[in-house]
């Protein structure tokens, strides 16, 4: 009895493995490819030919003449391979320091803005990854953009809500704005 449960078990594992293991991922790979090719590759954006980004992991830009993401909670900043959150809650002393710190760096690449710092640039967000920022944070930045770049910062405002990016199917989320998609198109304007 112990025998045929054994060869029972075994089958079982060797079938589930397969189905599991083998059968299913191939066949939701082949259907996200031939459904979803561009998200299913990881939504790559290129420019003359080469990567530049994804449209779903956010990029580090540090010069004043570019809009800035959310901080990272990465080790390394933007390294996928290393998705995570800070697991800070909102009692953490940690946390506050960390956000103290990053609103007086704000403040200090424009010190003429002193309209209040919308929280999604000074807070990661849960995977450190988001490529994405509230309008209202790509507006704060937009004086400090058009002055490095010599551009109207009425020009620059336009820019930024021609790229905001509504809920999605009218409910889900909120409206957002692409940084990535946002820098290159400033670079674009040359």
């Amino acid at each position: 009895m112990v025998r045929t449960s054994f060869w029972i078990a075994l089958r079982m594992l060797v079938a589930m493995t397969l189905l599991t293991g083998v059968l299913y991922p191939g066949v939701v790979t082949v259907v996200a490819r031939l459904a979803f090719e561009a998200r299913a590759g990881g939504s790559l954006i290129e420019r003359d030919g080469r990567v530049v980004g994804s449209e779903w992991i956010g990029q580090s830009f540090t010069s004043p003449g570019y809009f800035w993401g959310r901080p990272s909670a990465t080790s390394t900043p933007y390294d996928a391979s290393a998705s995570s959150g800070s697991n800070l809650g909102p009692t953490s002393p940690d946390l506050k320091k960390r956000i103290e710190e990053r609103a007086a760096a704000l403040r200090a690449s424009d010190p003429g803005n002193t309209t209040p710092i919308p929280i999604d640039l000074a807070t990661a967000s849960a995977s450190g990854l988001d490529p994405h920022i509230s309008p209202s944070a790509a507006l704060w930045q937009a004086p400090r953009v058009a002055r490095a770049r010599g551009i109207p910062e009425d020009e620059i405002r336009e820019l930024v809500l021609r790229h905001v990016e509504r809920r999605t199917l009218w409910a889900l989320g909120e409206p957002r704005v692409n940084v990535l998609a946002l820098n290159l198109a400033l670079d674009d304007r040359r």
